[in-house]
């Protein structure tokens, strides 16, 4: 076994929708990955649950983060630099930068997230509306279930 060292130079990246993300690598002895992810103002993701738990720590910026629940109303979190959110094993959730600045965060997932990010992503960012038929399609195969809307 050799240490490995992934920096910005050699690190692997695509873009999903809007955020670019930094593939950081597995932690040794473990199923998990580290990704570094970009989410420019007005980006985020629809309500959803998926196996994978998730750790996120923001870096810079303040992200929005909300739990959905039988109850009427989610719940909501706003997460600055500084701090971790642990959102564990299909519990219903999504995230949105509701700022003007750009939120950086670390995330560390589960390998059925990781193929999902690099099935729908691309080397290029993306213009326009995004194929929703291919993101839902690709959902699908990675066992992540979209959640209707919060009125």
């Amino acid at each position: 076994m050799t240490i490995e060292v992934t920096t910005a130079d050699n690190a692997d990246y695509l873009w999903v929708v809007a955020d670019r993300i930094r593939f950081l690598g597995g932690v040794p002895g473990s199923d998990l990955e580290l990704l570094d992810i970009e989410v420019p103002p007005g980006s985020g993701t629809p309500p959803h649950v998926h196996e994978s738990p998730e750790l996120i720590y923001i870096l810079e910026g303040e992200l929005t983060l909300r739990q959905f629940n039988t109850d009427q109303f989610p719940r909501e979190t706003k997460a600055g630099a500084g701090t971790s959110v642990r959102v564990p094993s299909r519990v219903p959730h999504n995230y949105v930068n509701e700022s003007d600045k750009t939120v950086r965060m670390l995330v560390m997932l589960a390998p059925s997230m990781i193929a999902f990010f690099r099935d729908i992503g691309s080397e290029q960012r993306t213009e326009g509306v995004p194929d929703f038929a291919r993101i839902g399609a690709a959902m699908s195969r990675h066992g992540i279930e979209t959640l209707p809307m919060a009125a």
